[in-house]
């Protein structure tokens, strides 16, 4: 693509040698022919060879010293709008390839990949990607505009069980099923499982990455990202613009706030009402001694307080 076609596209500002042929991304460390650079700072452009072929993507700031340069509001979002240009779709169909099942809808421009498994009365909107051996159960909703990385299973069966008189566990059969809002994108190998009666749903612009696992009933706000290995339990209602780290864990029932951002391994057991950055790690412990530990974490700061008045 030409350098003035991509200075369109990101509404960019380009000085430097006209008409180049952008052909790739490369980075400052290995700088590649009729190339694009992305640097977030001055630091990397020292390592950037001149070149009439190479063109440097940056914020207005950035000194390019005499170098071929893009000049943007916002950089990064401008490197992710150009790496769509780029990214190559492999072995993907178009479109379903195999069902004959007539209660499966899609819309338009779909790519699903190989060994991808969709179940009876799935609906499936327009420019959607699943990876390979992505597995839809019995009854998803797919908005718009969505991405399902490989081996991701949406509407699996819930883990909820009961214990009989005997000791034994007694699995509920979870009837609900999951609603995934537009211009959701989730990562691979992640599982969200079919509401126990309501469905699942997953709220539009929400982003999710690999290794996730959402329970039964769990809705997420819109606009909310989840980092790796988190884990939410059933019925948690997520808030809008929430910003999850890796390995969270948050136990059932639980409510967060627009705009909470929980730090990554943090434990959630109670919800969260006020927006804000929140952390919670702790070793594991016996019960009765961690219910002690934390009576006295909460009691710290009043405990400080008292001991420097003494003081003075």
């Amino acid at each position: 693509m030409k350098i003035s076609k991509i200075t369109k596209l990101v509404n960019g500002n380009y000085s430097g040698k006209d008409n180049i042929d952008i052909t790739n991304i490369s980075s400052s460390n290995h700088p590649k022919p009729n190339s694009i650079i992305w640097v977030s700072n001055n630091k990397n452009i020292v390592n950037i060879p001149d070149s009439d072929d190479i063109v440097i993507l940056g914020s207005s700031d950035i000194e390019a010293h005499g170098k071929n340069f893009l000049a943007v509001e916002n950089s990064r979002l401008a490197f992710a709008l150009i790496t769509r240009i780029y990214k190559k779709e492999l072995n993907f169909f178009k479109n379903y390839p195999a069902s004959k099942d007539s209660s499966i809808t899609y819309g338009k421009d779909c790519l699903f990949g190989k060994n991808v498994t969709i179940e009876s009365n799935v609906s499936i909107g327009k420019n959607v990607f699943l990876g390979h051996n992505v597995v839809l159960h019995e009854g998803v909703v797919i908005g718009n505009n969505v991405v399902i990385e490989s081996g991701t299973i949406v509407g699996s069966e819930g883990f909820g069980n009961v214990l009989t008189p005997n000791n034994e566990w007694e699995h509920i059969s979870h009837l609900g099923s999951v609603k995934i809002k537009d211009n959701v994108r989730i990562g691979s190998n992640c599982s969200i499982d079919r509401g126990t009666i309501d469905d699942t749903i997953i709220s539009k612009g929400v982003i999710i990455d690999n290794l996730v696992h959402i329970a039964h009933n769990v809705f997420i706000g819109e606009n909310t990202a989840i980092a790796a290995k988190v884990g939410i339990a059933g019925s948690c209602i997520i808030g809008k613009r929430n910003m999850i780290g890796g390995m969270v864990g948050i136990v059932n029932h639980i409510v967060t706030a627009d705009d909470v951002v929980i730090s990554a391994t943090s434990t959630v057991n109670k919800s969260i009402l006020e927006p804000g950055t929140y952390s919670g790690i702790m070793p594991i412990t016996k019960h009765i001694l961690w219910k002690r530990i934390a009576f006295w974490i909460t009691k710290l700061d009043k405990i400080s307080k008292l001991l420097n008045l003494r003081k003075i």
